[in-house]
């Protein structure tokens, strides 16, 4: 246990000190290997073996089909067809958000991506229409989180990874559209109340030709999803497969069909996606490592063993689990916690009747949270940058959102059919 804490402070320090994640997970993770007298070189075999792993090869693919989307205006046309949809709703612009984030996180599977093109696609124009900055930055933040559990989802690929074998991604993927949807629905109802309590101006229903031309300039994006959700559930092609698609469809409807995606427009998607897939990589190595020192210091063991006492039943165990993610998701990002918590929680959650997708959908939603929630936040951040606002300013009104994603949380925490219905049904 002594060892155990050491590791525990020694990253605690570095990321205090600024380090980023990755280079924290693999610095402290490596001082414990010398402190147990184990040879440097079992660091670079973990890392290179965290990463060689066929299933990830569909995180660099998604996310350069999710840069194809933003580059080729996809975004953009859902924006439209949301605000038809629900522009005339109460708080309409906050609801046309909510809906384009659910739309578009269900294309790019990213969190900090739908924040960043909601915000700066519907952030000036709510502004315009006098809405207040904080809630602008509350709402396209916290839908954002949608984009986690409605397919695809590159993060769900790093969990079914970490989980091992017999965990169906396709099961995954399918399993988080009741609770995306169920989350953006409580959202929408937080967005409306403070909408109407605020008295933010509503829009106008603007007919069924406008609507079916917005649904029909929208589809071929809408698609892309379906394709990889039918394609994986039907046996069709693989995860990975499924992502090499979802590219070369993106790249044909945004060249030839919506005519925005240029060599120049192309060149900065493969640019972004490059980046981002170096450091997700990256991360992913570096907490694939730190998770085999916890495995060799027997963490999971000692972690079940200390929190026994407080287990008395499946529902207090299943809410301290909880309770947990919540906690270390205000201090990491996603990638890593999900590489590192998923061995440890997950044989407990099993334990208690749990299923695997259903954790693994409620590890999406609540480590998703943390994104929101200082110190990191990073999808606060990125929000609050893209409209302009300190953090503290938005962090005085989210609240109500927290309370939607809480109660959201609830329900895929302790009602196993909302996650695990339509994989039963389509099995």
């Amino acid at each position: 246990m002594t060892t155990i804490l050491l590791l525990l402070l020694l990253l605690a320090v570095l990321l205090y000190l600024g380090l980023p994640v990755a280079l924290a997970l693999f610095l402290s993770a490596s001082a414990i290997l010398v402190a147990l007298d184990i040879p440097l070189v079992v660091a670079v075999q973990r890392m290179s073996a965290g990463v060689n792993v066929f299933t990830l090869m569909a995180i660099p693919l998604f996310i350069l089909a999710g840069e194809m989307m933003t580059q080729a205006g996809i975004a953009r046309r859902m924006v439209r067809l949301s605000e038809n949809l629900l522009g005339p709703a109460p708080g309409g612009l906050g609801q046309v958000t909510i809906l384009s984030s659910m739309l578009f996180g269900a294309v790019s599977g990213s969190a900090l991506a739908s924040a960043s093109a909601m915000g700066s696609a519907l952030g000036p124009e709510m502004r315009n229409r006098g809405y207040d900055a904080d809630f602008t930055v509350n709402v396209s933040t916290t839908a954002s989180i949608t984009g986690l559990l409605i397919p695809p989802s590159h993060n769900m690929i790093i969990y079914a990874t970490a989980a091992g074998a017999g965990i169906s991604i396709g099961d995954l993927f399918i399993g988080g559209v009741i609770p995306g949807v169920v989350t953006g629905i409580a959202l929408m109802v937080v967005a409306a109340i403070i909408a109407t309590r605020r008295g933010y101006p509503r829009g106008s229903f603007p007919g069924l030709g406008p609507l079916l031309r917005s649904a029909a300039a929208a589809f071929p994006g809408i698609l892309t999803a379906l394709i990889i959700l039918i394609g994986i559930l039907a046996g069709i092609f693989t995860p990975t497969e499924s992502a090499a698609i979802a590219c070369a469809y993106t790249l044909l409807v945004g060249m030839f069909l919506y005519r925005e995606l240029n060599w120049q427009r192309l060149k900065l998607a493969f640019i972004n996606s490059a980046r981002t897939t170096v450091m997700v990589m990256f991360i992913i190595a570096a907490a694939s490592l730190f998770g085999w020192i916890l495995a060799v210091l027997k963490a999971p063991e000692q972690l079940a063993e200390f929190l026994a006492p407080a287990m008395v039943s499946p529902a207090l165990t299943l809410l301290v689990i909880a309770a947990m993610l919540l906690l270390l998701g205000t201090f990491m990002d996603m990638a890593p916690l999900i590489l590192i918590t998923t061995p440890i929680f997950l044989p407990i959650a099993t334990s208690v009747g749990m299923d695997p997708v259903q954790f693994g959908v409620m590890l999406m939603l609540a480590l998703g949270i943390g994104l929101l929630t200082p110190p990191v936040g990073s999808v606060l951040f990125v929000g609050c940058a893209a409209q302009g606002i300190p953090m503290g300013q938005a962090l005085k009104t989210i609240w109500p959102f927290y309370l939607a994603l809480l109660v959201a949380l609830m329900l895929v925490t302790f009602v196993p059919a909302l996650t695990l219905w339509l994989p039963t049904l389509f099995a």
